[in-house]
């Protein structure tokens, strides 16, 4: 009965079908920083889960919503091809015509002969949990192949291959996950929902090399992720000193609340920093006392 021309129905928006597609009772909270957009959250999100309405909060302090959540160095540690997990672990994520390749890689980490095995299943472990949440963050589809960090232990494996179908069973989209092969690699088919997330995440160098590099935000999660693996390593005794180039020297240490002294008040240990005028711009090195490279 409405006069023409007159809308009958609409796509919803992108926002609906987000809210649609992943809202659940995990969500603890939601800020957005657009009126109107508020307003639209605000009104489905009474429809499909009123007693959660409240958990959606309008932005309005003068600092980007992006910048206050640390999201913006998160998108740049996530969706590059290497991908920093804790204690000095990470994945390397490579695309092909075929298929994905994600390859565990336990970067410096020190792994006692006493307890090699244990050591091994605890990244694996880290690792199927950051795996699970990549394929949802950039929406992974086809075949995924997973090489994890070989384990000799029949029930290890087992275990992996357990851990890493209970993370995926938050995950909406149809997959299948294989038991491990003999190479100790796991085959994951995973169906797309949408088109796969890929952002560039490599910034130019800022050295002036006018190569491409991994974003300069990570340089402190990484000094981090160094100083904690070292702090588990039983041979490393003493004062630890790290040398930075002169900006992130003052980055790391400048205000009462600096970084420093927050990565203090969660290790209990006091990190050196100190100000190396030859360091390029992402160069760090870790040092004893006595000045010592610690590798």
């Amino acid at each position: 009965r409405a006069q023409t021309p007159a809308l009958i129905s609409a796509e919803m928006s992108r926002v609906t079908l987000f809210l649609r597609d992943m809202f659940n009772k995990d969500f603890k909270q939601i800020v957005v920083d657009d009126p109107d957009l508020h307003e639209e959250m605000l009104e489905y999100l009474n429809v499909i889960a009123p007693k959660k309405a409240n958990i959606l909060k309008f932005h309005t302090a003068k600092m980007p919503v992006f910048e206050k959540y640390d999201v913006t160095r998160q998108i740049k540690s996530s969706f590059g091809r290497i991908v920093p997990m804790v204690k000095g672990t990470y994945l390397v994520i490579e695309h092909t015509e075929a298929l994905h390749v994600i390859d565990v890689n336990s970067g410096n980490r020190v792994i006692n002969k006493e307890s090699q095995e244990e050591n091994i299943i605890q990244v694996n472990k880290v690792a199927a949990t950051e795996i699970a949440r990549q394929l949802r963050l950039r929406d992974m589809g086809g075949i995924i192949v997973v090489d994890f960090i070989d384990m000799a232990n029949s029930d290890h494996r087992r275990e992996l291959y357990n851990h890493l179908k209970d993370e995926m069973k938050s995950d909406k989209a149809k997959h299948k996950i294989l038991p491990p092969s003999r190479f100790g690699l796991i085959q994951i088919t995973r169906q797309r929902t949408r088109p796969e997330l890929n952002i560039d995440t490599k910034e130019e160098d800022p050295n002036g090399s006018g190569d491409l590099v991994r974003p300069p935000i990570q340089i402190v999660q990484e000094i981090q992720s160094k100083f904690e693996l070292l702090l588990g390593d039983k041979k490393v005794k003493g004062a630890l000193y790290v040398n930075v180039h002169p900006f992130v020297h003052a980055y790391l240490t400048k205000g009462i609340r600096s970084i420093r002294f927050k990565w203090y008040l969660k290790y209990k240990k006091w990190l050196h920093v100190l100000p190396y005028h030859s360091n390029k711009f992402l160069e760090f090195q870790f040092v004893d006392k006595s000045g010592k490279k610690l590798v």
